[in-house]
């Protein structure tokens, strides 16, 4: 799978901002970051949920292994957002544009849960 290379230098600490921005999301429901880490992360986003919907012992360990052990996002995951999307086939997150950063004008996003 091909990634952005989102401002990092290296694959570690890319992955590791996917994960962490993608667990903040999980728990915050929504937050405030870049349009092209936004687009990135809801990928992530969607796996976790689709995860909690499958519901079985084997995707709570994929889960868990993604979200690099933060079994509070993972219990979150499969409890609440699974309840909450059981009809839903897709489409979990919202992109709402906001203004240019100053410093470097990358446009700023609000990414939440629908």
């Amino acid at each position: 799978m091909a990634y952005r290379k989102l401002g990092t230098k290296t694959s570690e600490h890319r992955k590791s901002l996917i994960v962490n921005q993608t667990v903040n999301t999980i728990m915050k429901e929504s937050i405030e970051t870049t349009e092209a880490r936004a687009k990135e992360v809801r990928k992530f986003i969607a796996r976790a949920i689709t995860y909690g919907k499958k519901g079985t012992v084997d995707a709570r360990r994929d889960c868990l292994a993604m979200l690099q052990n933060n079994k509070e996002a993972t219990k979150k995951a499969f409890d609440d957002l699974a309840k909450r999307y059981e009809t839903r086939d897709g489409g979990y997150t919202r992109i709402l544009k906001l203004k240019e950063r100053r410093g470097d004008n990358a446009l700023m996003v609000i990414l939440e849960l629908v």
